[in-house]
C-alpha cells in the first residue's frame, strides 16, 4: 500500500472541541496492489481478467479523506470509518447533524461536532468504481477486467419530457440496434410491453434516446438489454476498503517509508453506513473481507444501518452498485438473495447454507454488529428476513449481534424527504440521528469495556408486533388509501436477462404491526413518536402521474386533527391533540418523561433528551398557538 497526501490543513476554522481540541483534515490518494492467487482475493468477480503488474498483481487507486485531532494524544484512540454513499461522506450529516458536505472545512461543516468531540479519527475512502467525478465525489480507480456481455439497465424517468434521454452503465459494445430490446410497463408486476425500434436510438456509446408512448406516465418502467463492453473490476472496491483501513490501523509507513498519519494510534476499529453504504457492510462482511492479508480483524464494530436485509449489486460482472431493490424501481436488481440474517442457518427456498457473518466465524474475525433500520426498511428492504426466517418465524439472534428498529421513521430521515417529490403524501420528519449516537456511544463501550449494549428491539412475530402486510390494521384516515403493497421476494434466476423470478419459492416478508393510530407497536421509538402528534409510517404512496400507488422509497407523517369537533366533521378516527393532551404544555412532560426513559435504557444521550423537549416546545403551532 502506497499513500499520496495532496493536502494537509486545519480543519472547522480551527474550532476546539472541549478537551480533544482542534481537528486537522489530510486529503490524498491510495494506491494499492492484489494478487489475484491469494486467497482472500479468489472471490473477486474478473480480478483474474485485469491487467496486472510487473509483480503480478492488480492495481487501484482511490482517494482518501481523514479528519484527526490534530494533537493525538487528545483523541480517544478510535478509527471511525464511513462507507461513502456513491461517493458522498455521510457520517458528520447523520452523527453530527451537519449539512451535506463533500468538502468539510468550515465550522458549520462540524455541526454539533459529535464525533469530534468524542476524539474519533473520521476516515473515508473511495470503494466504488463508476462514480462520476464532480461535487467533491471521492474516486475509486478500479481496473476493466472481463469479455464484453449482456447488460440491462433499468429507466424511471419521474418526469414527462419526451423524447428522454438516458445514460448507460456501460459502453454499448455494438451500435447495431437490431441486437438491443427496450420495454416499458407501468409497474413492475405488469408484462412488458416490447418497443419497436423506431422509438428509441442510440445517441452514443453511453447513451440512448427514447420517444415515450404516450399511455405511460411518468413513473413507468424502461428496461433496456444490450451487449455491452468494458466491465469494471467492482469487487476490487471492497478489498480497497479492507487494505486501505488495515493500513491506517495497523501499520506504521507504507512499502515505500511515507508515515501512516495514524501510526500506532489506533486501539479499535468501527465501521458505519447508511442505506447504500449499509447494504455494503452487509456485503463486504459475508464476503469474508473483514480479515486483512495479515489474518487480522480489519473492523472490531460494524454499524450497518437502513440496510435491511439486502447486500449490493458490486461484486459481479458488469456490476452497479448504485442499484438496491424496491417494490417499484429495480426490483430485479442482483444483491437481495439468501443469505439475509447473520447466524449460519439453512433456506429451504434456496436450497442453500449460509450467513452474514460465516466467512468471519471462520476465520476469527467477527466484529459486534449493531445493524440499525428505518420502518421504511421493512416495506422496501425486507428488514423482517434478519431476524425472521422464510415463513416469518423469529430467529434467534448471535451474542456478537443487535438488531435495533426504529419505530415510526422513513429511509434517510427527515433530509431525503426533498428528494422524492412524487410522494403522494408529506415526507416523515422523525431523524434517527440521535439514536445513531446513542448506539455508537454503546457500540464503544461494547468494544472497549465489554460492556453489553442496550438490548436488541424490534418487532417479533412471536410477540405478535410483525404482521403480514395484508392483514395489517391499517386506520382509515381521510385521504390515505392504504395499498396493503411492499417489496415482496422469491428466488430469482439471474443467469438471463431479464432475471427470472420464481414465484413457487416465495420469502414472507412481514412488516411493524400498527396500533389505532397507524403507529408502530414495537421497536426503538423516539420521544416524538411515543409522544406522538400524527401518524408516522415507513412507507408512502407514488401520487397521480408517477405510477400511483405503487411505493415511493420514504415514508409520511399526517398529524392529528387539533380538537375533536375538527376529527368528528373529517372523518378522522384518530384521537384529536386536545383529546390526548390537556395542553401543548402537558405534551412537552410527556416528551420529556419518554426522553428520560431512553436515557435510562441508553437508548438516548442527555443532550438529545433536551433536543427533543425543546422540539416540542416549538410544536406550539399544533395545540393552536400562533
Amino acid at each position: 500500500m502506497k499513500i499520496e497526501i495532496t493536502g494537509i490543513e486545519l480543519a472547522f476554522d480551527g474550532v476546539e472541541f472541549g478537551l480533544v481540541g482542534s481537528y486537522e483534515k489530510i486529503a490524498g490518494r491510495m494506491r494499492g496492489a492484489v494478487d489475484p492467487s491469494h486467497r482472500l482475493n479468489a472471490g473477486i468477480v474478473n480480478l483474474d481478467k485485469a491487467p496486472r503488474n510487473a509483480a503480478r498483481q492488480v492495481e487501484y487507486e482511490v482517494d482518501f479523506c481523514l479528519l484527526k485531532p490534530a494533537d493525538p494524544r487528545r483523541g480517544n484512540g478510535r478509527l471511525f470509518y464511513d462507507v461513502l454513499n456513491r461517493g458522498m461522506k455521510l457520517a458528520l450529516s447523520g452523527l453530527n447533524d451537519a449539512p451535506a458536505s463533500n468538502d468539510p472545512k468550515s465550522a458549520a461543516d462540524a455541526g454539533n461536532g459529535f464525533l469530534m468531540r468524542q476524539g474519533y479519527a473520521v476516515l473515508w475512502s473511495a470503494w466504488q468504481g463508476d462514480v462520476a467525478a464532480g461535487e467533491g465525489r471521492m474516486l475509486a480507480r478500479l481496473p476493466i477486467g472481463g469479455e464484453p456481455g449482456i447488460n440491462r439497465d433499468e429507466f424511471i424517468f419521474n418526469h414527462s419530457h419526451n423524447p428522454a434521454r438516458a445514460p448507460l452503465s456501460y459502453p454499448a459494445a455494438s451500435l447495431d440496434s437490431s441486437r438491443a430490446s427496450l420495454s416499458v410497463r407501468q409497474r413492475e408486476r405488469d408484462p412488458r410491453a416490447a418497443l419497436p425500434a423506431a422509438s428509441w436510438r442510440y445517441l452514443s456509446e453511453r447513451q440512448i434516446e427514447i420517444t415515450r408512448p404516450p399511455e405511460f406516465d411518468a413513473g413507468a418502467i424502461y428496461e433496456f438489454i444490450y451487449p455491452a463492453r468494458d466491465p469494471i473490476v467492482m469487487g476490487l472496491g471492497l478489498a480497497a476498503i479492507r487494505d486501505v483501513v488495515s493500513f491506517f490501523r495497523y501499520d506504521t509507513a507504507d512499502e515505500e517509508g511515507r508515515k501512516n498519519p495514524l501510526a500506532a494510534g489506533v486501539a479499535h476499529a468501527y465501521a458505519f453506513g447508511m442505506s447504500q453504504s449499509g447494504r455494503l457492510l452487509r456485503d463486504w462482511l459475508w464476503q469474508g473481507f473483514n480479515q486483512d492479508l495479515n489474518g487480522r480483524r480489519v473492523f472490531d464494530g460494524v454499524m450497518p444501518c437502513l440496510a435491511g436485509s439486502r447486500k449490493t449489486f458490486t461484486n459481479f460482472a458488469f456490476a452497479q452498485p448504485g442499484r438496491f431493490s424496491c417494490q417499484h424501481e429495480d426490483h430485479l436488481t442482483p444483491g437481495d438473495q439468501f443469505p439475509f440474517s447473520y447466524a449460519t442457518r439453512s433456506d429451504p427456498p434456496s436450497g442453500r447454507t449460509d450467513g452474514i457473518l460465516a466467512r468471519c466465524a471462520a476465520s476469527n474475525t467477527t466484529p459486534k454488529i449493531m445493524q440499525i433500520d428505518s420502518s421504511g426498511e421493512f416495506w422496501q428492504g425486507r428488514a423482517s428476513l434478519v431476524t425472521a426466517d422464510e415463513a416469518g418465524r423469529d430467529l434467534e439472534l448471535p451474542a456478537d449481534v443487535r438488531v435495533y428498529a426504529f419505530a415510526g421513521t422513513q429511509h434517510g430521515g427527515r433530509f431525503a424527504t426533498g428528494i422524492f417529490p412524487f410522494c403522494e403524501h408529506p415526507g416523515n420528519p422523525v431523524d434517527m440521528n440521535a439514536g445513531y449516537r446513542a448506539l455508537l456511544v454503546a457500540m464503544d463501550e461494547w468494544v472497549s469495556n465489554a460492556v453489553e449494549p442496550p438490548p436488541s428491539s424490534y418487532p417479533r412475530s412471536s410477540e405478535g408486533t410483525l404482521a403480514a402486510h395484508h392483514t395489517l390494521a391499517f386506520p382509515r384516515i381521510p385521504g390515505v388509501s392504504y395499498a396493503a403493497m411492499l417489496n415482496e421476494l422469491c428466488v430469482v434466476d439471474y443467469s438471463r436477462q431479464p432475471p427470472q423470478p420464481d414465484s413457487g419459492r416465495k420469502y414472507k416478508v412481514m412488516v411493524p404491526a400498527v396500533d389505532e393510530d397507524g403507529n408502530e407497536l414495537a421497536g426503538v421509538r423516539l420521544p416524538e413518536v411515543a409522544v406522538p402528534i400524527g401518524t408516522h409510517t415507513g412507507w408512502n404512496p407514488r401520487r397521480q402521474g408517477f405510477a400511483s400507488g405503487d411505493l415511493a422509497l420514504l415514508g409520511f407523517f399526517l398529524p392529528f386533527a387539533r380538537t375533536a369537533a375538527e376529527r368528528q366533521s373529517s372523518g378522522d378516527p384518530r384521537r384529536s391533540l386536545e383529546e390526548r393532551y390537556a395542553s401543548h404544555e402537558a405534551y412537552v412532560a410527556a416528551i420529556r418523561r419518554a426522553a428520560q426513559a431512553l436515557c435510562e435504557a441508553r437508548l438516548l444521550l442527555p443532550e438529545d433528551a433536551e433536543r427533543s423537549v425543546e422540539a416540542a416546545m416549538r410544536r406550539a403551532k399544533y395545540f393552536g398557538a400562533p
